[in-house]
């Protein structure tokens, strides 16, 4: 009986004594809501929760100009003009078409149609019906099917395979109606993933992609989806696609953190050792994409997307002043990996802010000490 009084008294004393070292070793601690003590965010001046746009990672404010005006008048023609003016190569031409499908996507789900009421999306039907030669809309429509069968069915049934043939089909069209985008080809790649092409064929379709946008890096990142463990490759083949990317990246590409991508398509559900994040390989990785921003050129519509996945590795850390000079950069969007993977995008986000400025004011921050 004595032992076991002794084993009572030894787990209290863990329960009581561990989190106080787990506060000091992350200078965090946990107080009450009101608090004098508490860190806000909006100190800061960052956007409150229900604020935060989840259509997108970063500003585009012609895009989201445009996708107003087409969801309130359920007119395509702007949408048409806007990609039309947009760069065929450009990792922004790729995001708009993402956007729009991902528009029309979304307007089908909350209003699928029925018998006195039109279905949600009408305005890209009328798209393709008025203006069947627009390569926007073309590519528009094959990213829209592609989505479609992400979100409404099942990968390996009858219903997702036939939904991804026809996405198939539809990025053939686009393609045809604009041979040197590569866009269609992109679009693509997600439909090699749905229905499993052998290496061989996603290896055709990916050197045709090279040929026309080599350092793209938005069709990387769909690419590496393919090569990861959970899908058709494993972790040495994405790790070894993300770092030969990242070798043959020009000065200013994004492309150099492509292995910090490789290694959150990897990281295990649980791990129980609390120095996991600051293990060589994600240190390595941390530092690459570090780079990758401070080196990137003004403007890359990609570098939101590079900070955001930061924010998530940085915050987990414990490198909370460099967690927060990528937060000031990107706040205010959250449509972007790795909060794009929950159910509230915003509120998923919102934690790892409010972690970050806990601990920033933790080790002696303040708004005043954070560059901007």
């Amino acid at each position: 009986m004595a032992i076991l009084w002794v084993l009572m008294a030894l787990a209290l004393f863990s329960m009581v004594l561990l989190p106080v070292l787990r506060r000091r070793r992350t200078g965090i601690q946990q107080v009450a809501p009101g608090d004098p003590d508490a860190a806000d965010p909006a100190d800061y001046g960052f956007v409150r929760q229900e604020e935060l746009d989840v259509r997108m990672p970063g500003q585009d404010q012609d895009l989201l100009d445009v996708l107003d005006v087409v969801q309130r008048t359920q007119d395509y023609r702007a949408a048409s003009q806007l990609l039309a003016g947009t760069e065929a190569e450009s990792e922004t031409r790729w995001q708009r078409v993402q956007a729009f499908a991902g528009a029309a996507s979304l307007e089908l789900q909350q209003r699928p149609g029925g018998v006195s009421e039109t279905p949600g999306g009408q305005w890209l039907r009328v798209w393709r019906a008025e203006a069947p030669k627009d390569p926007g809309g073309a590519a528009v429509h094959a990213e829209f099917l592609v989505q479609q069968a992400w979100r409404t069915s099942t990968p390996g049934t009858d219903e997702f395979r036939i939904i991804m043939e026809e996405a198939k089909a539809a990025c053939a069209d686009a393609a045809l109606l604009a041979p040197g985008d590569p866009v269609p080809y992109i679009i693509e790649l997600s439909v090699a993933r749905g229905l499993a092409y052998p290496q061989a064929e996603f290896e055709q379709l990916w050197l045709k992609i090279l040929d026309r946008a080599p350092t793209h890096m938005g069709a990387h990142l769909a690419a590496l989806h393919y090569w990861c463990e959970k899908w058709h490759g494993s972790r040495a083949l994405a790790y070894s696609f993300a770092e030969s990317a990242a070798a043959r990246a020009p000065q200013g590409s994004l492309l150099a953190a492509m292995p910090l991508f490789a290694v959150f398509e990897h990281l295990p559900e649980v791990h129980l050792v609390n120095s996991f994040y600051r293990s060589e390989v994600i240190t390595k990785a941390i530092h690459g994409a570090l780079f990758a921003v401070q080196s990137a050129r003004p403007g890359d519509p990609m570098l939101a997307q590079v900070r955001h996945l930061l924010v998530l590795f940085l915050v987990r850390s414990e490198r909370w002043a460099e967690a927060m000079a990528q937060l000031v950069h990107i706040d205010g969007h959250v449509g972007a990996l790795p909060w794009t993977l929950s159910a509230d995008p915003a509120a998923d986000y919102a934690v790892y802010r409010a972690l970050a400025v806990a601990g920033y004011e933790a080790n002696g921050g303040n708004p005043a000490t954070l560059p901007r």
